[in-house]
């Protein structure tokens, strides 16, 4: 399952993932990881959460993202959620060019029992449609 947080900056996307990942962390029997672009947020997260600063490792484009999403799915079979704050930055490339990748989300997720929620700074109305169905 992928779900998207939308909404413009300053909306309370992050505090709203936050929340998701530390309730995540008391409810299930999975791992969860938050992935975001840099630190800011690490300790705002319990414990439980496993933060990935994906800033570090030197992601150029959405293809590297993906390999890197489906590197963290691999390496740890009991990964139920990964979070993603900050998507957008973090693929490098305007929305309306990702159909491909919500395509392979959605098999990597369906294949591995993984859920996805990424917060992205638009506006729903303005999302292309394989994108507005992902919002919550």
């Amino acid at each position: 399952m992928i779900q998207v947080i939308a909404g413009k900056k300053g909306s309370g996307k992050t505090k709203r993932i936050i929340d998701m990942a530390n309730k995540a962390s008391q409810e299930s029997k999975h791992d969860i990881i938050f992935i975001d672009d840099d630190n800011r947020y690490m300790f705002d997260l319990r414990h439980e959460v496993r933060f990935v600063n994906a800033g570090e490792y030197n992601l150029l484009d959405a293809e590297m993202f993906m390999g890197f999403l489906a590197g963290a799915v691999a390496q740890n079979f009991d990964v139920g959620l990964i979070l993603v704050d900050a998507f957008m930055k973090l693929i490098k490339c305007d929305l309306s060019a990702t159909e491909w990748l919500f395509e392979r989300l959605e098999a990597l997720s369906e294949k591995h029992g993984v859920d996805f929620v990424l917060s992205i700074s638009e506006e729903p109305e303005t999302m292309p449609a394989f994108v507005k169905k992902y919002v919550i």
